[in-house]
């Protein structure tokens, strides 16, 4: 009897201490709520933010936004970026930015095109008149599309994410992401348009990085790393396990998205190796080499996007990834 009084009692002093405050963590995305995102809302959902010690709080993104400028101005601790060019951007003006993961081995940037009308290859596509791009793609991806692959600036046409004019021309090409677009075009016009992912075509590009400030690697490196696993983490939970929580989240912030956008997304992202291929499969989800981010370097020089005197190796750091963090969670 007094054992167990004294366990109780025990029990009672526990209960009644002070909680373990948790770091609080503000994270910008660059869209609208979605699976392109969901290792990150999975962790937040599932509680594996949380248990590494962080109160997130995820702000999704848009067109409008401007994630870069939030965290230099203080507003985020970390923005989930697009690829590594905005980092070499960064580093070439010396911005206090640095990329600390990548989340995705292949960026999901791809071109379409309408089936069975001379354009099923990837090497008919220079020929496509006209080519719909956005503004940012001009001096990005398109810029080297035109050194590797001969394509036109003559054929270049605004896309302003409706894919309506894509749809009624048959000879177009459209810029998209593979995620989105190829859903949309097929669910509208009721046909499966052509995909080619760029990177199976060279773009060696890392995506969906996770940016945050020098200042914050310097001085808190610990919050980095626990941010930077338990979003490992989350994308494991996500691509392979129960990832409803994670998508009621989605639609919650993002009522626009259905349930079958959000299945052909992971299914897509699965297939194609997006977040869990290459060096991810040995080294963890986040997986970064100072050999891709010099080769890609090189390639951003030659098309004239960066200078070539700039010191790319303040772009990134391997500090917090590659130590085979949630490996153990692939299935089988």
């Amino acid at each position: 009897m007094r054992i167990a009084m004294l366990a109780a009692f025990a029990g009672i002093v526990a209960l009644s201490g002070p909680a373990i405050a948790l770091d609080k963590v503000t994270f910008g995305t660059n869209w609208f709520a979605d699976p392109s995102a969901g290792g990150f809302y999975q962790a937040l959902a599932d509680g594996t933010y949380e248990k590494y010690g962080l109160d997130v709080k995820i702000v999704p993104g848009g067109p409008q936004t401007n994630g870069a400028l939030m965290l230099l101005y203080r507003k985020f601790e970390f923005f989930m970026g697009g690829d590594q060019i905005g980092n070499y951007i960064c580093a070439e003006s010396k911005l206090p930015l640095i990329a600390v993961a990548a989340d995705f081995q292949k960026s999901p940037q791809i071109l379409m095109s309408h089936p069975d009308v001379g354009l099923d290859q990837w090497a008919d596509l220079p020929k496509a008149r006209p080519v719909y791009v956005g503004a940012g793609a001009v001096q990005t991806f398109y810029a080297w599309l035109r050194l590797a692959y001969g394509f036109s600036d003559d054929n270049i046409r605004p896309y302003n994410f409706n894919s309506a004019p894509f749809i009624q021309n048959k000879g177009a090409i459209q810029q998209g992401y593979l995620t989105a677009e190829p859903f949309e075009i097929e669910r509208q016009a009721r046909f499966k348009p052509n995909v080619f992912m760029l990177s199976d075509h060279g773009y060696s590009t890392y995506s969906t990085l996770i940016v945050t400030r020098t200042d914050i690697v310097g001085q808190n490196p610990d919050l980095v790393q626990r941010f930077v696993d338990a979003s490992a983490i989350g994308w494991y939970h996500y691509l392979y396990g129960d990832n409803s929580k994670a998508n009621e989240r989605i639609k919650t912030e993002n009522p626009d998205i259905t349930d079958a956008q959000i299945a052909f997304s992971i299914d897509q992202m699965k297939k194609n190796g997006v977040v869990d291929s290459g060096d991810a499969l040995r080294l963890g989800i986040g997986a970064m080499t100072d050999a891709r981010w010099k080769s890609f370097f090189d390639e951003m020089v030659q098309i004239g996007m960066i200078a070539a005197d700039t010191d790319y190796k303040r772009a990134y750091t391997l500090q917090f990834v590659n130590h085979g963090v949630g490996v153990d969670l692939r299935p089988k």
